[in-house]
């Protein structure tokens, strides 16, 4: 394939994929054909995550009959109002829906909010009978927002563990196999509350493989890890455990849902956007604009100033050796990575994935890149991700900044901030996770 833009903007360029990748992302036109063909009966509307608001407009628009139900998202993931990365019909569709109630709450530690409105979500699915149809949606984020604690446990005793969770750098499976066994609703246990009637889960996949039972924690699916698995990463992680949570995770009660258990017998899930279909759109966006694109992995987990280092490195062998690939290209991939936090700065794991691959390129000529999480949110912070192009280092030392400090202190988003290149697009209403891509250009004559 030629090289059609050699006066390629090459941030604009990265931008592009990335902008490409979240609006794949989006449930717009990706939920109809997976509900029944009939789709005028009564449906009840439950679920959680990050894209709850834009799954729920989105059902309202294919469903004909009646809807009713409750939904929970992230606090200012609601409105979808100035937001780019919105189809503009999806837009209205967003801002306009009445008939599924949205409720914010609090993300990545779950608040009270999250606690009531997992409480009303039991309720409005008891003592359904068979011929009642239940919907639930699901994408990245529910495991916090739609959080009712296990018997015995208080709303304190779920933060203070997923407060060390977070700083631990443990994997998000890891995660939520403690979340899923500190619970009243996931693991299974919402399946179960919904049994004997029809569940139908759709789901946006956030977690490296799509595993069903990882998204969100896994409410409506079996759950093969036990409560023993959850003990064991608490201990491994060397994460203080309240006498609450010992006592419950020592009690038979606190098993979830498994294989073959005649409550899910009636129950199904699909999963409507992926990561890897993220990547692919943007790969097909790359080819169009007449630049090779190679995905090298959707499910890429490991710290992620060490994935920054590997990447750094099949960079440089493209640029210098022309193996795998030859220059132009982008590399691109996703996956969730974990920052072991150990400072006190400000930055997610995008952040720190692109910190540390500045530290590693120190300006190499012919590499850019770009690295943001698709729900627009970095960690806790208000910007995506950011980018980098040749001249970022040489501004960086210019400007005094030493970037194994800001490194060192987990303080990628305040170095991004000084050299002027935070990517900020504001919550998507979408999660499909980490967005990374590097474009490797040839040497110049």
């Amino acid at each position: 394939m030629s090289y059609v833009n050699k006066n390629i903007n090459s941030n604009a360029f990265l931008l592009s994929l990335f902008e490409c990748a979240i609006d794949e992302a989006l449930p717009y036109g990706h939920i109809a054909k997976y509900l029944p063909d009939d789709k005028t009966g009564k449906a009840i509307v439950i679920g959680a995550g990050k894209a709850a608001a834009s799954m729920a407009a989105e059902l309202e628009a294919v469903w004909q009959g009646e809807l009713q139900g409750v939904v929970v998202t992230r606090y200012g993931h609601t409105v979808a109002a100035n937001n780019p990365h919105m189809a503009s019909d999806l837009l209205k569709r967003a801002t306009t829906s009445s008939k599924i109630e949205v409720i914010e709450a609090a993300h990545p530690v779950p608040d009270a909010a999250g606690q009531a409105v997992g409480e009303r979500i039991l309720s409005l699915v008891s003592e359904l009978c068979e011929d009642d149809v239940v919907i639930c949606l699901l994408s990245g984020g529910g495991s916090a927002l739609m959080s009712l604690s296990a018997e015995g446990l208080t709303l304190s005793d779920k933060q203070t563990i997923n407060k060390a969770l977070l700083k631990s750098g443990a994997a998000i499976d890891e995660m939520n196999c403690v979340r899923k066994h500190l619970s009243a609703i996931k693991g299974g246990r919402l399946a179960k509350a919904v049994h004997p009637a029809k569940l139908i889960s759709l789901a946006i996949s956030d977690v490296p493989g799509d595993d069903t039972s990882v998204i969100a924690s896994g409410p409506t699916v079996a759950d093969s890890t036990t409560r023993f698995d959850a003990l064991a990463i608490l201990e491994r992680y060397d994460i203080e455990i309240p006498t609450a949570v010992f006592q419950w995770l020592n009690n038979p009660k606190s098993e979830t849902i498994k294989p073959n258990d005649p409550c899910l017998a009636n129950s199904e899930i699909h999963i409507v956007a992926t990561p890897q279909s993220a990547l692919e759109a943007a790969a097909n966006k790359a080819i169009q604009q007449g630049i090779p694109a190679y995905i090298l992995s959707d499910c890429i987990e490991g710290e992620a100033r060490d994935v920054a280092k590997v990447h750094a490195a099949i960079a440089k062998q493209i640029a210098e050796k022309g193996q795998p690939f030859k220059a132009p290209c982008v590399l691109l991939s996703g996956g969730e990575t974990t920052v072991t936090v150990k400072g006190t700065g400000r930055g997610g794991r995008n952040s720190e994935f692109l910190l540390s691959l500045y530290n590693e390129l120190q300006g190499h000529p012919q590499i850019h890149a770009l690295a943001g999480d698709t729900d627009g949110i970095d960690g806790v912070e208000d910007n995506a991700g950011a980018c980098i192009t040749p001249d970022s280092f040489a501004r960086g030392q210019r400007l005094g900044l030493n970037p194994q400090h800001y490194l060192d202190n987990n303080d990628g988003y305040h170095f991004f901030l000084a050299l002027e290149s935070l990517v900020i697009t504001g919550p998507t209403l979408t999660n499909v996770n980490d967005f990374r891509a590097l474009l490797i250009l040839p040497a110049k004559k």
